[in-house]
């Protein structure tokens, strides 16, 4: 078989192996997302990523289960009224979210040791994916740490670990979607489009509103104002800078961090329209149109989704909608800056 086709199939073989890994962050975000919005993250107050991934079978286990949660903050000022039963309700949730990272962890690790025995994977390229793994067991632990803000006497998780925890899944999906492209759609030429750079300033902006959002969920700063366009009878509610120093506003203080998502998400909504009417007149790649009208329509759901869910006081649902609708939109820009960085 010619060398060139075999290369091919192996790549192809590769890349493969790594979108299916982005399914499963995908589907570890999303359930993350449920498992913060249904109050169910901080029901597992222990943390033991080797051992600790069968659940409690035994009534016995799951009341040592439960005595440990009895003694966690959230237990003692939220949920003092819960008893065994009621405690499953939410472990599960947050059981199954720790154990899709274990499952994720073995879903790499077994076909990267195969394809590298194989030698599918070429050695100049053995360092993307060491450090594929390394920033997945790097987000367990900060995902612990994370979890671990909450244990202490505040039960509710750090906005800034949170909003750590959440860009770090982001930069993993990014970076294995990234690669995975790069096998399946190799560079033709050594020059860049015309428009990656505008394209890349769209994702950055795209980024930065997806992380302002992490602060929003931190904080639940969904929950008050629950109004648009208006922030209760005005534009900029009072209190935007009532903290000192100023910058703790913009992370710390609910309104001001509700205010400037609401700001950032208007704006980039601008911005992509603005690129999509531009791009029509543009000599774009064949590949990359499909995938800019495509931009339009999921950033005007998006927005959609976002207004619903304030005025609906964030359920459930529209919530992770929104979260998942977020990935999208970055996988269609991403898709976007790909078929635009060497042609």
């Amino acid at each position: 078989m010619n060398n060139s086709k075999l290369f091919n199939r192996h790549d192809q073989s590769v890349a493969i192996w790594l979108l299916m890994c982005c399914v499963l962050v995908f589907c570890m975000v999303i359930l993350g997302g449920v498992t913060r919005l249904t109050g169910s993250g901080l029901s597992m107050t222990d943390w033991r990523p080797l051992i600790g991934w069968l659940p409690p079978f035994s009534d016995a286990e799951w009341q040592r289960v439960f005595n440990l949660y009895q003694q966690s903050p959230e237990f003692l000022k939220i949920n003092s009224y819960m008893d065994v039963s009621s405690f499953k309700g939410i472990f599960w949730l947050e059981y199954l979210h720790r154990l899709l990272g274990r499952l994720i962890g073995i879903a790499f690790l077994v076909p990267f040791l195969f394809f590298l025995i194989k030698g599918y994977i070429k050695a100049h390229e053995w360092p993307k994916y060491f450090l594929m793994f390394i920033l997945g067991g790097l987000q367990g632990v900060l995902g612990w740490y994370m979890v671990k803000s909450g244990l202490i006497d505040n039960p509710f998780v750090s906005q800034y670990r949170l909003s750590a925890h959440l860009s770090a899944a982001f930069i993993i999906y990014a970076y294995m979607l990234w690669v995975a492209m790069s096998l399946l759609f190799p560079s033709k030429g050594n020059q860049t489009h015309p428009w990656y750079k505008r394209s890349l300033m769209l994702t950055a902006l795209t980024s930065i509103t997806i992380i302002s959002g992490g602060f929003v969920a931190g904080l639940k700063a969904g929950k008050i104002y629950n109004t648009f366009p208006l922030m209760g009878d005005s534009l900029i509610p009072p209190g935007t800078m009532a903290l000192k120093p100023l910058w703790r506003n913009f992370f710390e203080n609910m309104t001001t961090v509700q205010l400037d998502h609401r700001i950032l998400a208007i704006f980039t909504f601008i911005v992509i329209v603005g690129y999509w009417v531009k791009s029509r007149k543009a000599n774009l790649p064949a590949r990359s149109k499909p995938a800019v009208n495509a931009l339009l329509c999921v950033a005007t759901l998006q927005v959609a989704l976002g207004i619903s869910t304030l005025l609906m006081s964030v359920p459930v649902f529209l919530a992770s909608s929104h979260q998942a609708i977020a990935m999208i939109l970055l996988t269609i820009l991403l898709y976007i800056l790909h078929s635009l960085r060497r042609v």
